[in-house]
């Protein structure tokens, strides 16, 4: 009788043992990749599934947006200037079964891929643009990446460049360049200015000369004006019959 009630407890521990190694649950964003002896069987979960112990192994796969942070890169941009670049990349994976299969560790290789692609990409542009027109290269970033992790399952939804450091001698070229640009546009406001007033002037000649009148109005308010202020200047007033008079054209 003893040893009937003993078989019978280690049948139940046998049992819930089993159950305890072959009962697995996956959470929503999980998947398990299941090894039949060795050979790929399927992709289980969400949820509640049994795996035979012994016989069948599983790799759990995250299926979430992954955000990596990609180490600072030394680039030569292609006008010759050297900077550091560090950017973060956004992927997830959605091809578990190729995300385990095709590729050793995703994650290195995502990571590895990134950096070989952010200095190839920026290496073929100047400095100005790297500052100017980050938007572009993220996107030509994420395509490139996006096109060579495919075969892995993997989709790069975003890539973000974080900084771009330049040394001091760059910083202060960079200033200079900025003032010198920011004099150059205050030299051609003031030149079209000029322009402007110079029409302005002809415009308002040939209406004075159409008019003399005109003329000796404009004249009469110049000596108001200096009349006004406080000067030691004296003014004769000059009829200008007079002056008319003694041109050479008016002597014949």
């Amino acid at each position: 009788m003893t040893l009937d009630y003993l078989a019978y407890v280690l049948l139940a521990l046998a049992v819930v043992l089993f159950l305890v190694k072959a009962i697995r649950i996956l959470r929503e964003y999980e998947r398990g990749i299941i090894f039949t002896l060795g050979r790929f069987s399927g992709v289980k979960g969400p949820g509640l599934f049994i795996l035979i112990p012994f016989v069948q192994q599983m790799v759990k796969v995250d299926l979430r947006l992954v955000v990596q942070d990609v180490p600072p890169q030394d680039v030569i941009s292609r006008d010759n200037v050297s900077v550091k670049v560090n950017a973060v990349l956004y992927f997830r994976i959605v091809d578990p079964e190729r995300a385990i299969i095709k590729v050793a560790d995703f994650m290195a290789a995502t990571s590895q891929l990134a950096q070989t692609t952010l200095r190839s990409v920026l290496g073929k542009h100047e400095l100005d643009e790297m500052l100017a027109e980050r938007d572009r290269l993220n996107a030509d970033i994420q395509e490139i990446l996006d096109q060579q992790t495919d075969a892995w399952g993997i989709k790069v939804t975003n890539v973000e460049i974080k900084h771009i450091d330049l040394n001091e001698s760059m910083v202060r070229a960079i200033a200079k360049q900025a003032e010198a640009e920011r004099l150059r546009r205050a030299k051609i406001i003031n030149a079209e200015g000029e322009q402007q007033a110079a029409e302005k002037l002809v415009e308002a000649g040939r209406i004075l000369a159409g008019e003399p009148q005109a003329m000796q109005l404009r004249y009469f308010s110049a000596l108001h004006d200096i009349s006004g202020e406080r000067s030691s200047t004296v003014v004769f007033p000059l009829p200008m019959d007079l002056l008319g008079g003694l041109t050479p054209g008016r002597a014949k």
